[in-house]
């Protein structure tokens, strides 16, 4: 059997557009009272533990070649793909644009570690 969505190209990718995407998880499924900041904000931290969790026990070797097996690579992109929802749904919550809250910081380091 065809999945009709076979001849449709895939959207682009960009922040927008996953938040968007995001957002509309959450309201299909009645979400949205549930992501406030202080919980979204647990639910990253608790996601970046998880991402921890996977090299915990590797010698710096070791978790310079995890993506070397299929097994682990599948969970650290899972867990870096749910680091990432959170803080997207976070940034849309809270009205910052993640972009340029990188780049304001990027250039603040660069003042205060100069070369």
């Amino acid at each position: 059997m065809t999945d009709p969505h076979d001849d449709v190209p895939p959207e682009p990718l960009d922040l927008p557009g996953l938040q968007r995407r995001l957002a509309e998880f959450a309201a299909a499924r009645h979400w949205q009272p549930y992501h406030t900041p202080k919980n979204l904000a647990a639910a990253l931290s608790v996601e970046a533990s998880e991402l921890v969790e996977i090299f915990q026990w590797l010698t710096p070797e070791e978790s310079a070649r995890v993506m070397d097996d299929p097994d682990t690579a599948h969970r650290v992109t899972d867990e870096v793909a749910d680091v990432l929802a959170y803080l997207l749904q976070f940034c849309e919550v809270l009205g910052v644009d993640p972009l340029a809250a990188l780049s304001a910081k990027i250039d603040r380091n660069e003042h205060r570690f100069p070369v």
